[in-house]
């Protein structure tokens, strides 16, 4: 098996911060010209990642909590996201592997022929599904969920939406340095931005750390597809600082690397009306992206990201240097 990079550069923690590889790395980088834009613009393609029933982004995080739910003693993980969540079918199949079970709350989000297939795949996937409709009514059914899907006096190991605690952070991490290497190698330029999707901020907040770590100076801009979570700068760098503190807490030495607060820019005004909620400018990126550049977006995540890097792009808005944006989505 291939040991991450993360183990690598910090080579304490292999004992205390246990690694499943579930996907081939690296994954690709290359250049990006049909979209014209002013920028030199680059691609890092997340969405071949993954060796099982799912792909995209999600399976890095799931590489570093599957092994500590093992650790922990866990049988059963309970998450949480929305009806269409690809975080929770990528947690749901990755987990079945590993003979653990899966319990998701799920809220209530606009429902087109996407959702309709995903929630097909989550309830073929052996998730116990929870309808809860929205984050309030889940809030309030936490205590009965963890009681619901406890075995004896072992509770369910929580995972936040997204996967995005300060472990499943690091598999952002892991992104950053494999692109750190690919610039080392001469694959790309040092970018200027990494330009990511922002739906529950562990990306965003791994890619910070990560890039300091492997010695860049390319700057984080997260385009937020969430209306439901606080996902402001302060907010994302806060999750790097944990993920930092935790690897510190686990006996790494990261010679004194930390996020500063300029490496993290966020936009909201690619949003439109709440997550999932597709926009004009979001569905122009995505038919743009494929018929120009053979990329295969989703409407809630990737489109958003597409289309705002395109308009600050074109208005000059980043700087000149060039760009990378970080294709999350894993299409199966």
């Amino acid at each position: 098996m291939r040991p991450p990079l993360l183990h690598r550069r910090c080579p304490e923690v292999v004992g205390s911060l246990p690694f499943l590889r579930l996907g081939k790395a690296p994954t690709p980088v290359q250049s990006l010209p049909g979209l014209g834009t002013r920028a030199e613009l680059w691609i890092k393609d997340e969405s071949g990642y993954g060796d099982g029933g799912w792909g995209g982004n999600k399976v890095r995080k799931l590489e570093w909590l599957l092994p500590e739910a093992r650790r922990r003693g866990a049988r059963t993980i309970l998450t949480v996201g929305g009806l269409g969540t690809n975080w929770g079918l990528a947690a749901a199949r990755y987990a079945r592997e590993m003979g653990l079970g899966v319990a998701l709350g799920l809220i209530d989000h606009p429902v087109d022929e996407h959702v309709r297939a995903q929630l097909e795949r989550l309830r073929a996937s052996g998730a116990r599904l929870h309808f809860l409709h929205s984050k309030t009514r889940l809030i309030l059914a936490a205590p009965w969920l963890f009681a619901r899907h406890s075995h004896g006096r072992t509770l369910p190991y929580y995972l936040p939406a997204g996967g995005s605690s300060p472990l499943g952070t690091l598999g952002a991490v892991e992104i950053a340095l494999e692109l750190g290497a690919q610039v080392e190698a001469g694959e790309l330029p040092e970018p200027t931005w990494l330009v990511t999707a922002v739906g529950s901020g562990g990306t965003a907040a791994g890619l910070s750390l990560g890039l300091r770590l492997a010695g860049l100076r390319t700057r984080v801009l997260g385009v937020v597809v969430n209306d439901t979570l606080t996902l402001d700068p302060a907010s994302l760098l806060g999750l790097a600082h944990r993920s930092a503190a935790l690897l510190r807490a686990r006996g790494a030495d990261l010679n004194g690397v930390e996020p500063a607060p300029d490496t993290i820019r966020t936009e909201t005004a690619w949003l439109g009306k709440g997550y999932a909620h597709p926009t004009r400018a979001g569905d122009h990126a995505l038919t743009l992206a494929s018929t120009q550049a053979g990329l295969t977006l989703e409407h809630t995540y990737t489109a958003k990201a597409l289309a705002a890097l395109l308009d600050l792009d074109a208005t000059g808005r980043l700087d000149g240097g060039p760009v990378v944006f970080l294709q999350t989505h894993g299409p199966r």
